[in-house]
């Protein structure tokens, strides 16, 4: 069993064409682990904005594939990424820890040195252990290096690219763009619009194989990050251009996927989740719905992502779950599923939802801890977020310098109004467990994002 340490650094040398009738639903049941263990497919989106879905209020994008999941399934309202950017958000999801516990708090890039630590415990690991095929189909982005890649993290098989999409040919003369398979380079550079259909065949195949078998498959897309691409098929066939026609090829997607289990015979023993790694970029075409904020700030519209949850026949349809949850809670969740423990030699920041999957969840009182680099932002605790004061800002193409904030996300989710002259003894508590949470966790670097304690006597 692997043992916790820090991220180490490599010396300098060295991610259905039709829809189908709904069949067998009956009452929502628990998951009863004496059961066949059931196929997990986790799909990932790469800057998706949470009001880029039909179901979610998009009026000019048409994403039917991703409706009827929502139809048929659960809408998560409230779900939320650890961080704003790819690669600490993606640490966050399959290890079902704040990725500063691992030290990856920055996004990779090609000429990056560093990764995913060995020491770190992954969903893929989860379900291997638990005798599971494992896939992972599309962006990385947790190292490129061979320490790094997913094969050394429990996944069997890979397809896809190792980081972002726009990571290539830039002034610092980064190599072109490779697809991998296994972490051998099958083409280079990538022919870009053909990724999302050619990420879909290679899904279908992987579920053909193993559909005899229990498996564990990832599908973190490589779009709408930009550069947008997009194949002829779809160009053209959005009235919000060229973003909306990416994020319609991603629904079809989807739906191919979706139907394929059910041609398969499996899928009613098949829970399929759809998300993304964090809002939209600022300039990049995806919509917030409303949120404040965009990706690579820790405003709603940057860590809130629209999340879905299908599974025919064990998740009641047509339902909109309003209790704030986090992307670390699918690990626990999953170690349920399958009936596993996880290791004991690490804390873990995410809770077990399968009674939110399966049954009537009971609320809970939680706090959401969100992270820009190495810089704890904000937090959300019950009804009230809080947001440090940024005094002295390197992003600024990210985030102004501001000051402290407090808002109440029931009455207020799009951040409109700052409380913090009528509620400072509550933005005063909410800073101290902010305070108490980062004293847990192991050092990090200096963040050069320089946020205060709204009293901070530096600001005076």
């Amino acid at each position: 069993m692997k043992r916790y340490a820090p991220v180490k650094w490599l010396p300098f040398w060295c991610m259905l064409c039709f829809i189908a009738p709904v069949i067998g639903w009956g009452q929502p049941v628990s998951y009863d682990l004496q059961e066949p263990p059931p196929n997990v497919i986790f799909i990932y989106a790469d800057d998706l904005g949470y009001g880029d879905l039909s179901c979610y209020g998009a009026d000019s994008i048409h994403t039917p594939y991703l409706d009827q999941m929502a139809a048929e399934g659960i809408k998560f309202t409230n779900f939320y990424v650890t961080s704003p950017v790819c690669s600490p958000s993606r640490t966050g999801l399959l290890t079902g820890r704040y990725q500063v516990r691992s030290g990856v708090t920055r996004v990779f890039f090609p000429n990056s040195l560093q990764g995913i630590d060995s020491t770190e415990y992954t969903m893929a690991e989860l379900f291997k252990e638990a005798g599971y095929a494992t896939g992972i189909i599309g962006k990385w982005h947790l190292g490129h290096l061979p320490p790094f890649l997913p094969m050394e993290h429990g996944f069997d098989y890979w397809f896809g690219i190792p980081y972002s999409n726009d990571m290539e040919w830039k002034p610092r003369k980064d190599p072109p763009l490779p697809l991998m398979r296994n972490g051998k380079i099958i083409s280079q550079p990538a022919h870009q619009p053909t990724l999302t259909q050619r990420y879909t065949s290679e899904a279908i195949n992987f579920i053909a194989r193993h559909r005899e078998q229990p498996f564990f498959l990832y599908i973190p897309h490589t779009f709408p990050h930009k550069p947008l691409h997009v194949s002829a098929e779809y160009a053209g066939t959005s009235p919000y251009g060229k973003y909306g026609d990416v994020v319609q090829e991603l629904d079809r997607s989807v739906g191919e996927i979706l139907k394929a289990l059910r041609d398969f015979g499996i899928a009613e023993n098949t829970l399929v989740v759809f998300s993304s790694d964090n809002g939209p970029a600022a300039k990049g075409g995806g919509k917030t719905g409303g949120l404040r904020g965009h990706k690579a700030t820790t405003y709603e519209g940057g860590v809130k992502v629209p999340t879905l949850a299908w599974w025919p026949g064990k998740i009641k349809p047509a339902q909109d779950i309003a209790e704030p949850m986090l992307m670390t809670d699918w690990l626990p969740t999953f170690a349920r599923l399958t009936g596993r423990q996880l290791p004991d030699d690490r804390p873990y920041d995410g809770r077990d939802i399968s009674e939110w999957l399966f049954e009537d969840g009971e609320p809970q009182s939680r706090d959401f801890f969100f992270y820009f680099n190495e810089s704890l932002r904000s937090i959300r605790s019950g009804d009230w977020k809080y947001m440090r004061p940024v005094l002295d800002n390197p992003y600024r193409q990210h985030l102004e310098p501001h000051g402290p904030m407090l808002f109440n996300l029931v009455k207020d989710p799009n951040e409109t109004t700052n409380l913090m002259e009528d509620f400072r003894e509550k933005a005063r508590e909410l800073e101290q467990r902010m305070v108490a949470f980062e004293r847990q966790i192991q050092p990090v670097p200096e963040p050069k994002l320089k946020a205060v304690p709204f009293d901070d006597p530096r600001k005076k």
